[in-house]
């Protein structure tokens, strides 16, 4: 598989992250009467990942995240090469998808992006005005933990077959559990995309959900680097 196949299926991948995602925050979640809630989004963010490890996991691998480029490439399993080209193919893509988002969301009378627009926050930006060593906390261990689930799912002496459902249910119960925390990120390209149009203190605490994840998640790979090996 070329290189351009692959970075073309992570944009595409990570656009469907950030839209499926981020769209179901923006337009379904408190919508009257039918609001889909926390336990909507959080299921829709792990029904994009599960169906694009379904539709392209066998093109590039489906990370969708530069978190989990990382924390594949701290196991050895992804090479230095193509980590900036992965990391820049899924910004651009969460970015796009963000773009379509806010088309779509802008054409309700009404709407404020600055207003949050799906993005991660700490202290006062925080759903549930956690602080930012909560936040800090949080996206460590649940990028650590979701590396944990990947890594495993997909190692060559996991039952084959069902790593897309694993990865996609991890995922959702990332989600319950941190959203009230961060808005829930694990994943910088996810947090880039609608911190761009938020357009005010989403880009200021953006760095929190960039170092976080990827700290996570290369702490993640080493680990389970040494549980592949045999001593």
């Amino acid at each position: 598989m070329t290189l351009t196949k692959k970075l073309s299926a992570e944009f595409i991948g990570t656009f469907w992250l950030v839209l499926g995602g981020c769209g179901s925050a923006v337009l379904a979640a408190a919508f009257p009467d039918v609001g889909i809630g926390l336990l909507g989004v959080s299921l829709a963010f792990g029904l994009t990942v599960l169906t694009m490890a379904f539709a392209i996991g066998h093109i590039s691998g489906c990370h969708l995240n530069p978190a989990v480029s990382f924390g594949l490439w701290s196991s050895g399993r992804f090479s230095t090469a193509e980590l900036g080209p992965y990391i820049a193919a899924q910004v651009a893509g969460g970015i796009a998808g963000a773009a379509i988002l806010y088309v779509i969301a802008s054409g309700q009378a009404g709407f404020d992006a600055s207003a949050g627009f799906a993005s991660n926050g700490y202290g006062e930006h925080s759903p549930g005005g956690y602080s930012l060593t909560s936040a800090l906390v949080t996206e460590v261990v649940m990028t650590f933990m979701f590396l944990i689930i990947i890594l495993g799912a997909t190692d060559k002496r996991a039952p084959q077959g069902f790593a897309p459902i694993a990865i996609g249910l991890g995922l959702t119960l990332i989600h319950l559990i941190s959203i009230p925390v961060t808005n829930t990120s694990v994943n910088p390209a996810r947090s880039t995309g609608v911190a761009l149009f938020q357009g005010d203190w989403a880009i200021s605490q953006l760095w929190l959900f960039w170092l976080a994840p990827i700290v996570g998640a290369l702490i993640a790979g080493v680990v389970y680097k040494w549980f592949e090996t045999d001593d």
